[in-house]
């Protein structure tokens, strides 16, 4: 379905005004008839009374067709099952009173920001939804924001590409593009796109180990890279946005950013994989602190070779050796001893 916009009907203020006009003139006759004040016969009498109290009676039906458009807002309206059109545009309108506004939607309201707010504080019911942070509200606007918003869902528990349960949120920002393909395309245009969220972020995450792991594809080319969802999350997040656009663009919504906002192992797991992070740094610790003892103990062989400051045989530098290792690799300062008898 394509969208109809409807700007050229800011006729609201003229016809406010006219109805007005109709109305005080339909009293001033109404009360001049009724107390014979006007010249009027019989039958014709009879009429205007009928007339004034027929229009007084059902002319404010016309008012209802009075339409308030602020910026970035958006109604759509049907007459009879029809669809007319949408008015995007700012603006005083009055259109058929019989048109009605459509929008699904309304009543959800989600974990994001930039919901319309009609402004009715007599909402007649508040209640939490069975489905996570969704709150639904009895009584609110049926415009269609035209904002940006910012969708942040509930955190995700998920298997990586090598099984992994991780835990990971994101937050998408969103707006409505077209809003006769909202409207009528789906049943609930927010709740279309929280679930695409969902779902989108289930395939991206499965395809990403959460540290970089040896062997791994994560681009489809048959080739193994460095891709995780740690170290790459710029990349994970945009494959997140694709998509989701991807997904929704038949109901009319534009993906602009997907971020992820949090990233950590799941709980079962989060201390094995911390002890696993742990061992990792002490073994890269001692790996350096190894390379450096072995090169301080050639340097100082070389030096005490070069100056001629004492001549050792093999043994003798396999003991200097070993004892300059323990004590440059040892995690406590070492106790000297001084040998006070003959070198040999």
């Amino acid at each position: 379905m394509n969208e109809i916009i409807l700007n050229k009907r800011k006729n609201g203020m003229g016809m406010l005004i006219l109805l007005l006009l109709l109305y005080v003139a339909a009293v001033i006759l109404l009360i001049g008839s009724a107390s014979y004040a006007l010249p009027l016969r019989g039958a014709l009498r009879g009429i205007v009374i009928a007339v004034c109290i027929f229009w007084l009676a059902i002319g404010w039906i016309l008012l209802l067709g009075l339409k308030v458009i602020r910026p970035q807002e958006a109604l759509v309206l049907t007459l009879f099952g029809n669809y007319v059109g949408t008015l995007r545009e700012e603006g005083f309108y009055w259109v058929n009173p019989f048109c009605v506004a459509v929008n699904p939607a309304a009543n959800t309201k989600l974990s994001q920001s930039g919901d319309v707010d009609s402004g009715d504080k007599t909402s007649l019911l508040t209640t939490l939804a069975t489905s996570g942070k969704q709150t639904t509200e009895v009584g609110s606007s049926k415009k269609i924001s035209l904002k940006v918003m910012t969708l942040s869902n509930s955190r995700q528990k998920i298997n990586d590409c090598l099984g992994n349960p991780v835990e990971i949120g994101i937050a998408v920002m969103w707006r409505v593009t077209d809003t006769a393909k909202a409207v009528f395309n789906v049943d609930n245009y927010k709740e279309y796109l929280s679930l695409q969220c969902d779902s989108a972020l289930r395939e991206i995450v499965r395809i990403y180990p959460y540290d970089v792991a040896p062997g791994v594809d994560t681009t489809g080319d048959g080739i193994a890279d460095e891709g995780s969802l740690r170290g790459s999350s710029e990349l994970v997040a945009s494959r997140i946005k694709e998509e989701i656009q991807r997904k929704v663009t038949s109901a009319g919504l534009e993906i602009l950013e997907a971020r992820i906002t949090y990233l950590a192992y799941a709980p079962e797991i989060a201390a094995v994989m911390l002890q696993r992070q742990q061992a990792s740094a002490i073994i890269d610790a001692r790996k350096m602190i190894v390379d450096g003892a072995v090169g301080m103990v050639e340097m100082a062989l070389d030096r005490l070779a070069e100056n001629n400051t004492v001549e050792l045989d093999e043994e003798r530098k396999a003991a200097m050796v070993s004892n300059l290792l323990v004590v440059l690799c040892g995690n406590k300062d070492a106790q000297p001893i001084v040998n006070s008898g003959s070198l040999y």
